[in-house]
């Protein structure tokens, strides 16, 4: 395991993992609860760097039933999921505490939200570099490589750390200069 770079503290039987423990992959998520044979096996949680857990039911190293719960509390429903979805484009902190008066506009489910670095985009869960392909948490630690898809996805989706200038396009489609 120290090899690489996951560690285990709990119980053993027979040299192997079994019982209670807390076993932590190099990402830093955790995993609290039953193992058997090395593996996950009975209840457990995941615990996220961002916060974010999932708690689950598991057999043999997979998840049979769980819940996803976000950093800020708002729990997955696979179904009846009412959040972020075309009828109420709130974020949870603003169902939870409220609208920002008029002229105050929310950004981010943080508010205030994280300075994202210049040349970076924000992720959700840190800050992607696209010239490095690396998403790295808010506190500058390692997150992932990202592929393709990830990366498209996060430049044409995501907050970025940079202004743009930007003008009124009239109807012959040419930038005007305000």
């Amino acid at each position: 395991m120290e090899f690489m770079g996951s560690s285990y503290n709990g119980d053993y039987n027979n040299g192997r993992m079994e019982g209670m423990g807390e076993y932590t992959i190099p990402t830093q998520t955790r995993y609290v609860g039953e193992m058997k044979d090395g593996m996950f096996h009975g209840k457990g949680v995941l615990h996220f760097p961002n916060g974010s857990k999932y708690e689950g039911v598991w057999e043999k190293g997979i998840s049979k039933q769980g819940k996803y719960t976000f950093s800020d509390g708002l729990e997955y429903e696979e179904s009846n999921w009412d959040y972020c979805v075309d009828k109420d484009r709130r974020f949870f902190s603003e169902r939870c505490k409220g609208l920002n008066p008029a002229g105050e506009s929310q950004f981010t489910d943080r508010d205030p939200p994280q300075v994202i670095p210049d040349g970076c985009y924000d992720s959700g869960d840190g800050f992607y570099d696209p010239n490095t392909r690396v998403v790295k948490d808010y506190d500058s630690n390692f997150l992932r490589n990202t592929d393709d898809q990830e990366h498209e996805w996060i430049v044409r989706t995501c907050r970025k750390g940079w202004d743009e200038c930007i003008g009124h396009y009239p109807r012959n489609g040419t930038l005007q200069d305000k």
